[in-house]
């Protein structure tokens, strides 16, 4: 029997979910946007912010993780932190070339003060926002679900990064992201509503049944890391090893998108254009988790797999505006829909009691190592991009189709996993 979810449930995870989605585009896809734009960024700085943030959050979702198992509470963490979250993403309106000008004196180069004040700032945001969402939230999502319903609850959460991303470009079309008026707008909207949200979850978010864990509070940062662990949950760590070199694929070109889009391709109007795609692959991701409920991880991965590896493809082979529009919305289906796969695949497989310190290897496999070394990779493929002068005499360079040529080949490298799973689940249906 499939065990229902009540409405109270759907209303929190949609909203927790889009807000910190939205938190998480505009910080992961704008971002490197805000200091490209403007402090001029280089492709080292923005590879450096990301690793950064990455580490950073996977810290903390270790530390709070086991701490939000240690009292049993999610509620607190997820408000909490969600209100602090909103502050910090506010704090960025303070970051413009003309008050660190006024502040600093003109002695002080505000660009490069700018790009290393965003990315200390990006690591404050990081640590509130990962206490927030990936330690209390996914926790409190894992504890309130179960094997019957996961893959439609994952498949809500996972079709958030695409309507996030819509409701950002959407919103984002509104303003000239070459002026710091605009960016000082954004951020103080964003933060604002995170910080609403934040309210509102002491009223709208059911605490789940979790009882205080009676071990050791470094016990529970270090259990998801033992040798132990891993042999008792074996099956667990093959979907998180697969689901790290899925991830770096996704890092080798995700912080070079939208410029890959308006710079390399001259998209101005990339929002109008991606706007169709992402409705379409954020539906499909929504109707994939039930496959999952259904069908299973293999038939349902695959199929999700095989998708993005197509959208590659198209991405790196053509510039043709149809083409383009083709090969993203396969790329945005295929992405999302492993990801939420992956996510339930991970879920069922996590010890009951335990998901919130376990949410630190979950964020090792889906942040930190893809976020050191996608980035790292993109990076190196860039290194002899073309650059473009500036209207101020200053170079940018110009991400190019490379990212997606070097995504697909990180990317098949999951496919020697699948050998593993399914010798995996014959052993589990024999036994």
């Amino acid at each position: 029997m499939k065990t229902k979810l009540g409405p109270r449930f759907w209303i929190a995870i949609t909203i927790f979910s889009l807000m910190g989605q939205v938190a998480w585009v505009v910080e992961n896809m704008y971002f490197n946007v805000f200091i490209y734009k403007m402090f001029n960024a280089s492709a080292q700085d923005i590879s450096n912010m990301v690793a950064l943030s990455a580490i950073t959050a996977t810290l903390t979702t270790i530390f709070i993780g086991a701490l939000s198992d240690k009292i049993g509470k999610r509620k607190l963490f997820i408000s909490l932190g969600y209100i602090l979250w909103g502050i910090s993403i506010f704090s960025f309106v303070f970051i413009r070339k003309d008050i660190l000008s006024k502040t600093f004196g003109l002695g002080v180069s505000a660009a490069t003060l700018g790009v290393s004040l965003t990315i200390i700032l990006d690591c404050v945001m990081t640590f509130f926002g990962s206490s927030a969402n990936d330690a209390a939230f996914n926790a409190w999502l894992t504890d309130s679900t179960d094997s019957t319903n996961r893959g439609a609850a994952e498949g809500i959460n996972a079709m958030m990064p695409l309507v996030s991303i819509l409701v950002v470009f959407g919103g984002f079309m509104f303003f000239d992201l070459n002026k710091a008026e605009s960016w000082s707008l954004i951020f103080t909207i964003i933060g604002i509503v995170v910080t609403i949200v934040g309210i509102l979850g002491f009223f709208i978010i059911k605490e789940p049944d979790v009882q205080p864990n009676k071990d050791s509070y470094l016990g529970g940062i270090i259990y998801g890391f033992r040798l132990k662990t891993i042999k008792e949950n074996y099956k667990l760590y093959l979907y998180l090893l697969a689901f790290i070199i899925f991830n770096i694929s996704i890092q080798v070109f995700m912080p070079y998108l939208i410029l890959y889009y308006e710079v390399s391709l001259g998209m101005k109007d990339y929002v109008l254009i991606m706007a169709p795609a992402i409705i379409i692959a954020s539906l499909v991701t929504a109707l994939w988790g039930k496959v999952y409920d259904k069908k299973g991880f293999m038939f349902s991965s695959i199929i999700a797999l095989i998708a993005l590896i197509l959208g590659y493809i198209l991405l790196y082979m053509f510039k043709n505006t149809a083409l383009v529009f083709i090969g993203s919305l396969l790329m945005m289906s295929g992405y999302l829909s492993s990801m939420a796969v992956f996510g339930a695949a991970i879920r069922d497989n996590t010890p009951k009691g335990k998901s919130g310190r376990l949410q630190g290897v979950r964020i090792f496999s889906q942040v930190l190592v893809p976020g050191i070394v996608g980035p790292f990779i993109g990076k190196k493929v860039l290194e002899n991009a073309t650059m473009i002068q500036n209207n101020d005499g200053t170079f940018s360079f110009v991400p190019n189709e490379n990212i997606f040529l070097a995504a697909l080949i990180v990317v098949l490298l999951v496919l020697p996993f699948y050998l593993s799973f399914k010798e995996k689940n014959n052993e589990n249906s024999n036994n």
